[in-house]
């Protein structure tokens, strides 16, 4: 995202200027954009696996399974990305005009733009089911009486604030994610389709416009949280209170006591419309 807010924002190609900076760029740019949805992924799983009803399945949600996946996942994803510090470089497109691209090989050009599509199609896909699931496993609980459902389940309040903003999440990833899996998949049939200047121009349009809404999905995480989760909003304000060095207790006894004046004035309110028999 640094660099397309350089590249986009200030027209600074720091990946031009170096091969070493070229080599890290695009080898992060892989690494991150595979990561990132990955641990998302992971995430909604263990959210699924604690929502269930079944205790030998709430069970596998544990913080040693969690780590074990991210490793395996940061492992894995480490090594398969490695190609884009062997294929990518400093290519001469003009006499002394260096750009740091790909390698110019068909073979290397036609697995990256495969990849990509493919890697989106299967992320949005995860996503997706994953979301049914854990829709269907609320709707469950939520349809369980009050008085049996603690007998049932282990989930807390945080835990259904936790799953209510990756469920979020994972609608704001599939909904940005499927326009840029759309396109990638149609970048990836026509690429070698000779197009009018005309058609160029919008298929640049249309590269910019998606990787602005690439970014954008990374983006608004911190305002999901701030819109659904209400411990989320609380611990904010206690962090920027802290900062400017106010303390919060005071100001949580204040709204409660402007709570309570005002339950006491709805109360009195409701006895005085109370019409006493005769």
């Amino acid at each position: 995202m640094l660099g397309l807010v350089l590249l986009n924002g200030f027209n600074v190609n720091l990946q031009n200027s170096s091969v070493i900076i070229c080599k890290l760029y695009f080898y992060a740019s892989f690494l991150f954009a595979a990561l990132s949805p990955t641990v998302l992924i992971l995430a909604s799983i263990d959210r699924l696996l604690i929502s269930s009803q079944n205790v030998d399945t709430r069970l596998y949600s544990s913080k040693r399974l969690a780590y074990f996946s991210i490793s395996i996942s940061t492992v894995f994803w480490i090594v398969f990305n490695s190609h884009a510090l062997i294929k990518v470089n400093l290519q001469e497109f003009a006499p002394f005009y260096f750009v740091c691209y790909y390698d110019l090989s068909s073979t290397y050009l036609d697995f990256v733009s495969y990849f990509v599509a493919v890697n989106d199609v299967i992320f949005d896909v995860l996503m997706i089911v994953l979301c049914v699931f854990a829709f269907k496993n609320v709707r469950r609980i939520r349809s369980i009486p009050r008085e049996t459902r603690n007998q049932i389940r282990s989930m807390t309040k945080k835990d259904f604030q936790l799953l209510r903003c990756l469920f979020v999440q994972d609608v704001i990833f599939i909904i940005f994610g499927t326009l840029t899996s759309i396109f990638y998949v149609f970048d990836a049939i026509t690429k070698y389709q000779n197009g009018t200047i005309f058609e160029q121009a919008i298929r640049n349009f249309l590269y910019n416009f998606m990787s602005f809404i690439y970014s954008t999905s990374y983006s608004v995480n911190v305002f999901t949280f701030i819109i659904v989760s209400k411990a989320f909003r609380h611990e904010l304000k206690r962090t920027i209170y802290k900062i400017i060095g106010k303390d919060l207790v005071p100001i949580r006894e204040e709204e409660n006591r402007q709570e309570n004046h005002e339950r006491d004035n709805v109360e009195m309110n409701v006895v005085s419309i109370i019409e006493l028999p005769v």
